[in-house]
């Protein structure tokens, strides 16, 4: 979307007078300087075609032996990875390596492999570390990484795809198989190229990449569980001190690059989701997460999930570059709630005394051992946490109030803390994985005590977290805010929360040749054109808003502002816990159940609020019939629970309710788990119904920041003061309504399907809220719906749904 521009380099005037050199040669030589690199272009392509081609027939004549999975490695694989199990004894694995943070190790540890050719000794060789980044400008060291077949790739332009989970990047792979794509060279060119077995089309080069815990394939390492787990375990292994027979089996390397080559052709040859790559990689015996990144040149559309392509660190771990390719993020209601979230972390007391424990512990056995840096940066570490634990005890065993917003200088006094290099205690942290060497020593311990047998445990080492939240101080101040809060467990919460967006988006915008937002529930839109890309332009941006694909008279919208007995729906904070209310709700849903056939979906705005509701309804009336018994009567009720255990289990047994013909009541929640992925299409969502306006807390100390945040952002673009309360206000009803909208969007998912969508509250009847409703909701929303009686609303229900069900 946008480009910077730098001064010029040695390199760029070497180039510039290359140019000049160029321009001066005779027309006839540039025209076959052109053509040549034209041909080799063409032939270098073709012959990757027919390469994939080979592919494609093999597999269809070894399909049996692929999906067997055996090949003659398989001993020698299971072999190593025993011996790697049993690698390094108890002690040295959880003492520090010797740590130089001031050094540029970095560039040293890349070259230092490097260096064997040049016939040096090792008093030359460690000189020359010292000055590996002369060498890399120099050219006399090439950075590993790259085999000769890959530098001939060219890095292609593609897709970058994203989506909120892998479930979703697998359906879009099963509509990517579907795709037939015509052959982008010409004839002539492809038979010149030699490449007959690619005349009749191309498939699409796609890759799906995915964490070391998605593709992990070493069963002593992927059994770790936690993904901070099997990432500090996968790099332990790959470090100078573990001998070559004790290394991961499956890491790439020099004498198995024809290996990452065939992985990446049979990678590139069909469309493979993120589960057929593992596959793959325990098929060739390779390690799928490190041998994908040498099909991510030559490929045409890559997937991956929000982190990986949201966080930078991320993108630079798997190798990512965005420069001149295409950006598409799919479900992108929540990106903005994504980056925060990504970027956003807490820290308990608890955490903070579980830490301070163990470090306490491992330096009683490992402190005569610790040197140089290593003794300066744990002392460094003990003060942190004891500074953080300082602030947060007196304020544990306080009535202060439950929540409000924290300055930075509150917890970073005494102690010396406030001496601290903060980066680079980050950094030491971050390499050394002190975090992870002391949980393991800790467990280790524990179960000698305990005299249990030796196992892997799958949980975030405590340490961790001070690392993450580490991470956030070092962010700037005006990026975001720090707050605490006391949990129900009367335990005290540290949290940072990032309220600018902003800039962690706008490296992929700069970097990325276009940048496509895509959903279908996106309204409103305006909060992505000010609050996420308020540097881009305005020709630079356009919006796009599509209609749905069923006919108009497939749907039917009715805002209630009145229930069966005349009671108005108000379910404002003030009201919404009167019984009248809540019985007037009940006897609503008891009328709707008479008329919507098979399921209905039911969304609160709380989870505190359904159970309210429900408790109320299961109350004994006048009658000795309960709102809940006669509820149960017309439909089989299901309820989601916060926790999120048993969704699915939730879901099966609301599905063979209808499908037996009994119908299915269920109770949701707005933002939970039934609200996003899930697809109530057909007879699992003839109806659904949102209860109110589900507005965030905005006396709640994030959601204050959050708003004064965006009232002197607006201030600061030189608008007035009225200005910004007003863009305040119109974040604040956006984020409701994208909550709304992502609940109506579960029912009505193909063309030939049907749903009513009830709105139940007097608000819904304002201009300004409708305004926010998707265009193919506002479509089918009945006229002048708050004005009328709740008995004509029924009766044009039935209507519908006779229609509907002869048609």
């Amino acid at each position: 979307m946008s480009t910077s521009t730098h001064g010029n380099t040695a390199a760029e005037k070497l180039d510039s007078s290359s140019d000049q050199a160029v321009e001066s040669e005779p027309d006839w030589v540039l025209e076959y300087a052109k053509e040549e690199k034209k041909r080799a272009l063409v032939r270098r392509k073709a012959e990757f075609e027919t390469r994939l081609a080979k592919v494609r027939a093999n597999e269809l004549r070894q399909k049996q032996r692929y999906e067997d999975g055996q090949s003659y490695r398989k001993r020698i694989k299971s072999d190593r990875i025993s011996a790697m199990s049993t690698a390094v004894d108890f002690d040295a694995q959880y003492v520090l390596d010797e740590y130089h943070s001031d050094d540029d190790n970095i560039i040293s540890k890349m070259v230092k492999s490097d260096l064997s050719h040049l016939g040096l000794s090792s008093a030359s060789a460690n000189l020359l570390e010292k000055s590996a980044s002369t060498l890399l400008t120099l050219g006399m060291i090439e950075k590993p990484n790259a085999n000769d077949e890959e530098l001939d790739l060219k890095d292609e332009v593609k897709i970058f795809y994203c989506s909120r989970t892998h479930s979703q990047l697998t359906q879009f792979a099963n509509e990517v198989r579907r795709v037939k794509i015509p052959i982008s060279l010409a004839h002539e060119q492809v038979q010149e190229g030699l490449g007959t077995e690619v005349l009749f089309g191309e498939e699409v080069k796609y890759l799906a990449l995915g964490s070391r815990k998605n593709l992990c394939i070493n069963p002593q390492v992927s059994k770790l569980g936690s993904a901070v787990a099997i990432n500090e375990r996968c790099l332990e292994l790959q470090k100078p001190k573990i001998s070559s027979d004790h290394k991961c089996a499956f890491l790439p390397n020099r004498e198995n690059e024809s290996l990452v080559n065939e992985f990446r052709d049979h990678a590139l040859a069909k469309v493979l989701d993120i589960e057929d790559l593992g596959l793959l990689g325990k098929k060739l015996e390779i390690c799928p997460y490190y041998a994908s990144r040498a099909a991510i040149k030559p490929s045409e559309i890559v997937t991956l999930p929000y982190p990986l392509l949201l966080q930078k660190s991320a993108r630079e771990a798997l190798d990512i570059s965005l420069k001149d390719h295409i950006v598409i993020i799919d479900e992108a209601h929540n990106l903005m709630d994504a980056i925060s979230a990504i970027y956003s972390t807490s820290v308990t007391l608890t955490q903070l005394q579980s830490s301070r424990s163990q470090i306490g512990v491992y330096l009683q056995k490992f402190r005569n051992k610790l040197k140089g840096k290593n003794r300066v940066y744990v002392t460094q570490i003990v003060r942190f946490v004891d500074s953080l634990i300082g602030y947060l005890e007196p304020m544990a065993k306080t009535k202060s109030q439950t929540e409000g917003v924290v300055n930075i200088s509150s917890f970073m006094t005494g102690k010396g803390v406030d001496q601290i290099n903060l980066y680079k205690l980050e950094r030491y942290l971050r390499e050394s994985k002190l975090a992870r060497k002391v949980d393991s020593y800790i467990s280790h311990k524990v179960k000698i005590e305990e005299n249990q047998s030796e196992t892997h445990t799958s949980t975030t080492p405590v340490l961790s977290h001070i690392q993450n939240f580490l991470q956030c101080l070092v962010n700037p101040a005006s990026e975001g805010r720090f707050f605490y809060s006391k949990t129900d467990c009367k335990d005290v919460c540290l949290k940072y929360m990032l309220l600018d967006p902003t800039h962690h988006f706008r490296e992929i915008v700069d970097e990325a040749r276009a940048v496509i937002l895509a959903g279908g529930t996106m309204s409103p839109m305006d909060d992505y054109i000010h609050h996420l890309l308020p540097y881009v332009p305005s020709d630079r941006l356009m919006t796009l808003s599509c209609g749905h694909v069923i006919p108009v008279e497939n749907l039917v919208a009715w805002p209630m502002a009145k229930g069966p007995n005349n009671v108005e729906f108000d379910f404002t904070y003030e009201k919404r816990n009167l019984p009248t209310m809540i019985d007037e709700l009940g006897n609503c849903l008891i009328r709707l159940c008479q008329i919507v056939p098979d399921g209905v979906v039911v969304f609160f705005p709380s989870y505190a609020y359904k159970e309210l509701v429900t408790s109320r309804w299961q109350q004994v009336g006048a009658n000795r019939r309960t709102l809940w018994d006669q509820l149960l009567v017309l439909k089989a009720v299901f309820g989601e629970t916060k926790v999120g255990a048993g969704v699915e289990d939730v879901l099966r047994e609301y599905s063979i309710a209808i499908d037996a013909g009994k119908g299915g009541l269920l109770l949701s929640v707005v933002g939970g788990k039934m609200s996003e992925g899930i697809n109530f299409s057909d007879r699992l969502g003839r109806a659904v119904i949102v209860v109110g306006l589900p507005f965030p807390n905005m006396h709640s100390a994030e959601w204050k920041a959050k708003l004064e945040y965006i009232e002197k952002a607006t201030t600061d673009r030189g608008r007035g003061l009225a200005e910004g309360k007003s863009v305040a206000r119109e974040f604040y009803e956006n984020a409701c309504m994208r909550a709304v909208n992502q609940s109506i969007g579960r029912a009505i998912r193909h063309q030939k399907d049907y749903a009513s969508i009830i709105l139940l509250d007097r608000r819904y009847d304002s201009q300004r809220i409708r305004e926010k409703l998707p265009r193919w909701i506002k479509q089918g929303l009945v006229e002048n719906a708050s004005s009328k009686p709740f008995t004509e609303a029924t009766h044009d229900l039935q209507r519908f749904y006779r229609i509907e069900r002869t048609s």
